[in-house]
């Protein structure tokens, strides 16, 4: 605690460069993946493409992606946009097929009735498919949340890990004490992100909170 104390400014920063440098990522993956995961949905030769071409992009070990992004993007090899880019890419990967099977779990009869009653393509999406797929996309973009956060910390490894720092650095100086502070102030962060994730879907999706409250009701009665 001595460590942290003396140390609160640095720690601070880093965090602040840590938080900053996830949040971009989880929201290029979120934004990209509602009209790529719907075109997934709805066609299935754009499906087979999309799932094959992200889940190779998956596979590539993310350092190697870090040190090969500079001479795609024209960047050098320190800049933060070789991170932010890549975490994005793999933000995209996961999201793509979760957006495919949130927009997949919409009930068929539902998107009949509402193009019945006059719902255009563009109303019926923003007033029906992507609220009733909310649910699904949150419990994708939650993982993706914790998935960038905790990749984040290899970009150290070339300049650009925020508080992956504290692992490089405590590990080269054989210091147990500043490496167990980064794990510790790293998985605060991805808490404090999945928390704010379930809050903002509490605020915009208050039905699927309530489905599900009064499913476990009705379980509970049942067994009674």
């Amino acid at each position: 605690m001595q460590w942290l104390w003396e140390n609160r400014d640095l720690v601070f920063g880093l965090s602040l460069e840590h938080v900053r440098l996830s949040a971009i990522p989880i929201i290029v993956g979120l934004i990209a993946s509602i009209p790529l995961g719907w075109l997934a949905n709805r066609f299935r030769v754009t499906r087979a493409i999309q799932l094959t071409l992200f889940g190779i992009l998956f596979t590539i070990p993310s350092l190697a992606f870090f040190i090969t992004l500079p001479s795609v993007l024209g960047t050098k090899i320190l800049n933060p946009v070789n991170v932010v880019v890549a975490l994005a890419i793999y933000a995209i990967a996961i999201m793509v097929r979760g957006a495919a099977d949130a927009f997949a779990s919409v009930p068929r009869d539902v998107i009949q009735s509402a193009t019945a009653v006059g719902f255009s393509s563009v109303s019926r999406f923003w007033k029906v498919e992507l609220p009733l797929a909310g649910p699904v996309l949150l419990a994708n973009l939650r993982v993706v949340s914790v998935t960038t956060v905790s990749l984040l910390s290899v970009g150290a490894l070339v300049g650009n890990g925020a508080l992956g720092y504290l692992f490089i650095n405590g590990y080269q100086r054989d210091f147990p004490t500043e490496v167990m502070i980064g794990i510790v102030f790293t998985l605060i962060i991805a808490v404090l992100f999945d928390q704010i994730l379930v809050a903002i879907g509490r605020v915009l999706m208050p039905w699927a909170h309530g489905v599900r409250g009064s499913s476990r009701a009705l379980t509970v009665g049942g067994a009674a």
